[in-house]
């Protein structure tokens, strides 16, 4: 007794979304999260995205349409700048900015969800120039300049970008290149130390130190 056909309607279904999973989209997402932020941007493939989230490539490009698209929504941060600069600038004395802000920072870059968005960000910006416009706007285009602008000093894109230089380092170096003590360090303890140098290019005097003639 030959097989019963199978109607074009099950094939989709097979090769498409699983069975009783509902929340295909978030794992789809969550598959690239994890794979942006071990391989980059370049050595992500919509195929190992899809079989990390054990669905056909066809839905992972039905969903997203192509790799720059996926990236894009799965590197989204879950925090917007202009709801937390305003209590970061007036929650303490204004000489402890620089420290609110890195303590501030590393905690969220630390928690479980965001943590690979960051990695994904900072390991991919070189490669990719979707990648590369994501990290301005994560620090230097975002709340950094908010910040400068909130706190009404002059050359404010300047500062936010020296501010930013500092901070991607700090970033590839915790959670890329993982050195040693910075990868396991505290966000207070990092706060503390790093915290200074973000408040002087922030609120602080850019100019550099005049020579004193000295030979």
């Amino acid at each position: 007794m030959s097989p019963p056909a199978t109607s074009p309607a099950s094939q989709r279904t097979s090769r498409g979304r699983r069975p009783g999973a509902p929340d295909t989209r978030a794992e789809v997402l969550a598959a690239a999260r994890a794979s942006f932020a071990e391989k980059g941007f370049r050595g992500t493939t919509i195929r190992a995205v899809a079989a990390s989230a054990g669905v056909d490539p066809a839905l992972v490009h039905h969903y997203f349409g192509s790799k720059q698209r996926l990236f894009l929504a799965a590197m989204e941060f879950p925090i917007e700048p202009a709801v937390v600069i305003p209590s970061l600038v007036s929650g303490g004395p204004r000489d402890e900015l620089g420290r609110r802000f890195v303590a501030f920072l590393v905690t969220l870059w630390d928690r479980p969800d965001v943590r690979p968005l960051v990695t994904g960000v900072v390991r991919s910006a070189a490669t990719d120039a979707v990648a590369a416009t994501m990290a301005r706007r994560l620090l230097a285009e975002g709340p950094l300049l908010a910040i400068s602008n909130a706190l009404d000093v002059p050359d404010a894109a300047l500062r936010a970008a020296l501010a930013s230089a500092q901070l991607m380092g700090l970033a590839m170096a915790r959670y890329v290149i993982r050195i040693e003590p910075l990868a396991s360090m505290s966000p207070e303890a990092l706060a503390a130390l790093a915290g200074p140098s973000i408040h002087r290019y922030l609120a602080g005097d850019l100019e550099p130190p005049k020579a004193d003639g000295r030979g």
